[in-house]
């Protein structure tokens, strides 16, 4: 964890050469699930985007504040742009926990567990959304035990006191590390400020209009044997219909 954002956001950027965004913009098949149909209105002071929108995943409230507040410290609003808030990445984030993704179909999740490399992920057999409410609920209680107040109220220099003891496994779980939750955590923030917004996160295609990403163009054949640099206005899956 650390406060330099134009460094983060400028490796994103660099990122884009190696298709790492394209690969975030397509993501689809077994792993999301667009929400359609929006529940109901959420008007918490923490949610700074225009869009109506609905939880599928998370019932507490005080949970989702959390989340979005931890979100909201590993991609934050700057002068570049908006932050996980305002992209709607908790909403992303929470929507994909009640899919495919959050309940790890069509994946191995049986025996053994032993402690594997580090890019072989978590060996666990919990399911990807019980350790996101584990982790965000333990948000609460480190908080209320530190500092006798909510995780979302909390400075950001005290968010993130929490959340590096996450990232460097100072916290205790029962079936898994707080490591594997804060890179789940952060994974997900990422996605959901960068994938297509048909998924519920990088509202309006801010994400994208940050690094200068044009998402899924039909065509480049008029542009790309120039040496011209192009801001072409980023286009959606959702823009291709019709």
């Amino acid at each position: 964890m650390q406060d330099n954002v134009i460094d983060r956001r400028n490796f994103f950027k660099l990122s884009l050469l190696g298709g790492s965004v394209i690969a975030a913009s397509t993501i689809g098949g077994g792993t999301v699930l667009h929400a359609a149909e929006l529940a109901h209105e959420h008007k918490s002071t923490q949610d700074k985007s225009n869009k109506v929108r609905g939880r599928m995943f998370f019932q507490v409230q005080t949970d989702f504040d959390n989340l979005s507040a931890a979100c909201e410290r590993i991609y934050p609003k700057d002068e570049q742009g908006e932050g996980a808030i305002g992209l709607g990445v908790p909403y992303f984030i929470d929507n994909q926990l009640a899919s495919a993704y959050g309940y790890n179909d069509r994946e191995y999740l049986q025996g053994p567990f032993i402690e594997g490399m580090p890019e072989q992920g978590y060996q666990t057999p919990m399911k990807r959304n019980d350790i996101f409410l584990e982790g965000v609920k333990a948000l609460e209680v480190i908080s209320q035990k530190r500092y006798k107040k909510s995780f979302s109220s909390l400075k950001g220099t005290d968010q993130d006191k929490i959340l590096i003891d996450l990232e460097k496994n100072k916290i205790d779980f029962i079936g898994f590390k707080s490591s594997e939750f804060f890179t789940l955590l952060r994974e997900m923030t990422i996605a959901g400020a960068l994938s297509d917004p048909i998924y519920g996160g990088n509202d309006n295609k801010n994400g994208w209009r940050m690094m200068q990403y044009p998402g899924a163009q039909m065509s480049y054949i008029d542009k790309i044997a120039s040496d011209e640099f192009f801001n072409m206005e980023p286009m959606g899956l959702a823009d291709m219909e019709g």
